[in-house]
């Protein structure tokens, strides 16, 4: 494997994750491979209500490793390793370095073209022109309070079935949100409605491991029942997949279920 090919491994990694609303949790240097990959979750974790600052590990005061920070930590930690090669390249420290910048460069525009292929495709369109469409959404989100997966899974049913009660009832006003879904309508017009409900079902999933999820099933292993782990791991086999006798593993956390922080336990 060779150097652009190990960088597109955590560009595209990180792209991917992050299209699921995934959390890291602890992405230093010690976690991150050669080959650009990322082990030891650790405290990780998946958004419910959207926000790019979000975090969830009890280790992470800062917000280092927050949501939206995941890209440039990853960017950060090539950069460290890239420091450590430096002598095997060049003996001329100056030359060495001219080497490595072009590479380390390229990893921002590429992560950020595959992030916003990946969530125009989430909304159900194509294309660069969209992602002002999208990162107005987000904004709505982050401000609205809308739970991530629940907010792209009913867009599809909203495309599908033509009312946009069940998005709108995810946001804490209405009214930005009912002025986005009117823009978001009119671009679908010029679009293949099938093919973009087929796009949107094969990028949001239906069910996420959520927090207190996670939380219930370690709660009644440690008590010694494991039948809520084998439950939760049968819902993820086919997390994109409806499953009519889970549906309530769908549903965002209630007030007293919210988990505010994970530990490298989880």
């Amino acid at each position: 494997v060779d150097r652009r090919q190990r960088q597109m491994c955590i560009r595209d990694s990180i792209a991917h994750w992050v299209q699921f609303g995934f959390i890291h949790g602890v992405m230093n240097t010690d976690n991150m491979t050669v080959s650009g990959e990322t082990i030891d979750y650790g405290p990780c974790a998946f958004l419910d209500e959207y926000h790019p600052s979000k975090k969830f590990s009890s280790i992470d005061h800062q917000g280092r490793y927050a949501f939206g920070n995941q890209a440039q930590i990853g960017h950060w930690n090539l950069t460290r390793f890239a420091e450590t090669l430096l002598p095997l390249l060049d003996e001329d420290s100056t030359k060495a370095v001219a080497l490595a910048e072009p590479a380390l460069e390229t990893f921002s525009s590429v992560y950020q073209r595959e992030l916003q292929r990946r969530f125009t495709a989430k909304i159900g369109l194509e294309g660069d022109g969209n992602w002002d469409l999208v990162a107005s959404l987000l904004n709505n989100m982050a401000e609205g309070k809308a739970d991530f997966t629940l907010l792209f899974r009913h867009l599809s049913g909203a495309l599908e079935s033509g009312s946009d009660e069940k998005v709108v009832t995810l946001f804490t006003e209405s009214e930005t949100i009912s002025a986005w879904m009117k823009q978001w309508r009119d671009r679908h017009c010029e679009i293949d409605r099938p093919a973009a409900l087929t796009l949107m079902r094969q990028m949001n999933p239906v069910f996420i491991p959520r927090n207190h999820r996670v939380e219930e099933a370690i709660a009644a292993a440690n008590a010694g029942d494991y039948e809520p782990f084998r439950r939760l791991n049968r819902v993820l086999q086919h997390p994109f997949n409806e499953q009519s006798e889970f549906t309530h593993y769908e549903a965002a956390p209630r007030p007293e279920e919210v988990v505010q922080a994970t530990f490298c336990g989880t």
